[in-house]
């Protein structure tokens, strides 16, 4: 038999934990967020992050950012303001009611951890962690 390639174990990991974490949100009153909304709060900086910078982590084109970014700022999440270290920039931010649903999602996102264990999170921390510290891949060419 042979094994999963851990990249897919990974990916599935990943998945559903957005998942969980998306129902949950669901269930406690939030809006339905798709899975490429939800990456989005995982990506901004308290600051402020600009449209491009966000695209970039994102891994997607810059006119596919502002679709994602708009459905989230009509549901009272985000919102652009002026970036007053570039004229005419804008920066996306958290609005206090964004603010509120990232801490719902940290704390649902603490209950999936403590419902593993501590042992297994703390492993896997360890050892993902060590990717921090890797060189990123080259961005794929458009």
């Amino acid at each position: 038999m042979t094994q999963v390639p851990l990249a897919l174990l990974l990916l599935r990991a990943s998945r559903w934990f957005d998942r969980q974490l998306l129902v949950g949100l669901e269930q406690n009153g939030w809006p339905a967020l798709s899975p490429a909304q939800s990456l989005v709060f995982a990506y901004l900086d308290r600051s402020g992050t600009t449209p491009a910078e966000l695209a970039r982590r994102l891994g997607q084109s810059r006119q596919a950012t502002p679709q994602l970014v708009q459905g989230l700022v009509a549901h009272d999440l985000l919102v652009l303001v002026p970036n007053p270290a570039r004229r005419g920039g804008l920066l996306i931010r958290l609005t206090k009611r964004g603010r509120a649903l990232a801490e719902d999602a940290r704390q649902l996102l603490q209950t999936l951890e403590e419902q593993l264990g501590a042992t297994p999170v703390e492993a896997l921390r360890t050892h993902l962690d060590r990717f921090r510290e890797l060189e990123p891949p080259p961005s794929p060419s458009r």
